[in-house]
């Protein structure tokens, strides 16, 4: 079955996730994660990449961002894959792919579901029972929005930054929002959405963005079609 073609709409984020091939870790130590992100802020800057939210785990990485061009996410993973994959098949004497396929990625409707999105990402590690706070997992971007910690790799979206009129207003009002449980209907509508690369969004949200760029936005009805009735 052919690929169906990435999306893109200037500044409409995208939530990113990337493997490791057959979910092996693509991650060992600190020095690690702290060449892969400045690389990944190498590539960012370069190609036009804002990063609103992101966390590395083991064998995998997600990312919020909004790319400035059609090119601005796929040149940037490229960028970064190519570094990355060098720099850790030397270090740990392999050769061959590190990733598992393309990334995968779908469009957000930020309105609705940014925050979402953002606290999915960040609250990652402690799902997973790697940490008791999500504050305690030092390779994600919960310090900076949460905690206001220095991070070079990110970028407040406009709608963090209305949060509030000042910084520790937004950090406050972000880390409330952080503590409202998730649902398990929005974490499956989060994790289907993006492996199957389907716009996380309303139904006007999906045709609008179907308009735009000319490809389906969610999974046809299951079924043949109901006969119409003489």
């Amino acid at each position: 079955m052919a690929r169906l073609p990435r999306y893109f709409v200037k500044d409409i984020p995208q939530h990113v996730i990337l493997r490791g091939n057959n979910r092996e870790a693509i991650f060992a130590v600190d020095e690690d994660y702290q060449f892969f992100k400045e690389v990944l802020l190498a590539a960012a800057q370069r190609y036009g990449l804002a990063i609103h939210a992101y966390v590395l785990m083991t064998n995998h990485i997600h990312l919020l961002v909004s790319p400035e061009t059609a090119e601005s996410l796929p040149k940037a993973l490229q960028s970064l894959g190519r570094r990355y994959v060098q720099y850790f098949n030397y270090r740990y004497r392999r050769t061959g792919t590190l990733w598992e396929g393309r990334y995968r990625a779908t469009i957000v409707e930020a309105e609705r579901y940014l925050f979402e999105c953002m606290r999915y990402i960040e609250l990652n590690p402690l799902r997973a029972g790697m940490v008791a706070h999500a504050g305690d997992y030092p390779w994600s971007s919960y310090p900076a929005n949460a905690a206001g910690a220095p991070d070079a790799l990110v970028t407040p979206h406009l709608l963090y930054q209305h949060l509030a009129p000042d910084e520790g207003g937004r950090r406050a009002a972000y880390g409330e929002l952080l503590e409202v449980p998730m649902a398990a209907m929005l974490l499956a509508a989060l994790r289907e959405s993006t492996h199957k690369g389907w716009v996380l969004g309303s139904g006007k949200f999906q045709a609008s963005i179907e308009q735009l760029t000319q490809r389906r936005t969610a999974p046809l009805a299951k079924g043949r079609p109901k006969k119409q009735s003489a």
